[in-house]
């Protein structure tokens, strides 16, 4: 039974031979070993281009910015899931990116997806930016959505990080059309919902890579790397000082029990 296309069977990423290992069309022990910082490979690998100076400033920047963020529930899952299981380290990273969702982590991808779809419809159309990002918000509040890349529980007079990451784009020259539909949404936010929000982190981060170069399809992958290198961080942490179990007993003391009906 053959499900799917059958007549792309092509991969461009990497090949080797008995004497050496190409890795998109770079060979891995000259010109990339001892030569790349990870960042700038990274970008090799999911672009297939060297990043300019300022594309390499910026990714490195995003993966700073993202990497930690004290105990968040993908940090407490992974630390949890360690206590319960000290033999399964890659076990734990695995719980802690399996919750990389639409709300916490892979927030980023959400938004970027809804700016460059904006700035899409308002490219098609013709409509002024603001108009279209006005209707936009609208729509959301009218199904009851959040407004992706806007808003923070701690950070209200807004996100630093975010502040910092803008601050960087136009440092480096790489404020292009999806920071301006950022720009754009948060003019508009007052007037369409009735309040302003703050860009958070994850509101910044798209709009910066977006205007970067990097591919829409590949961003969630930004805070998948990113918050591995925290998950590390943390389960050894967490061998050196467990608190897993207290966080699994504070959850147990803190959730009532309530009898169902």
């Amino acid at each position: 039974m053959r499900i799917g296309k059958q007549d792309n069977a092509v991969s461009s990423i990497c090949t080797s031979d008995e004497a050496s290992i190409t890795v998109r069309g770079k060979v891995l022990c000259s010109e990339v070993i001892g030569e790349l910082d990870f960042t700038s490979y990274f970008w090799l690998l999911v672009t297939g281009a060297m990043p300019s100076k300022a594309q390499q400033a910026l990714a490195n920047a995003v993966l700073c910015a993202i990497a930690e963020h004290g105990l968040v529930p993908s940090v407490v899952a992974a630390r949890m899931t360690f206590a319960a299981a000290p033999e399964a380290f890659h076990g734990a990273v695995a719980a802690g990116l399996l919750g990389c969702g639409s709300v916490v982590l892979g927030s980023a991808e959400v938004a970027g997806r809804f700016y460059a779809r904006v700035v899409a419809e308002a490219e098609a159309s013709g409509a002024d930016p603001a108009q279209a990002a006005s209707a936009a918000v609208k729509a959301l509040r009218a199904e009851k959505q959040a407004i992706p890349g806007f808003g923070h529980s701690q950070h209200s007079a807004g996100d630093p990080r975010a502040h910092r990451l803008l601050a960087l784009a136009r440092e480096h020259g790489m404020e292009g059309k999806h920071i301006a539909m950022l720009r754009t949404i948060e003019a508009v936010l007052p007037e369409a919902i009735g309040r302003a929000l703050p860009i958070n982190v994850n509101g910044a981060i798209p709009a910066v890579m977006l205007d970067a170069g990097f591919p829409l399809a590949a961003l969630k992958g930004i805070s998948l790397l990113a918050r591995t290198a925290s998950l590390i961080a943390h389960l050894n942490e967490e061998a050196e000082r467990p608190i897993g179990f207290i966080m699994s007993g504070a959850a147990a003391a803190r959730i009532a029990f309530a009898p169902t009906a």
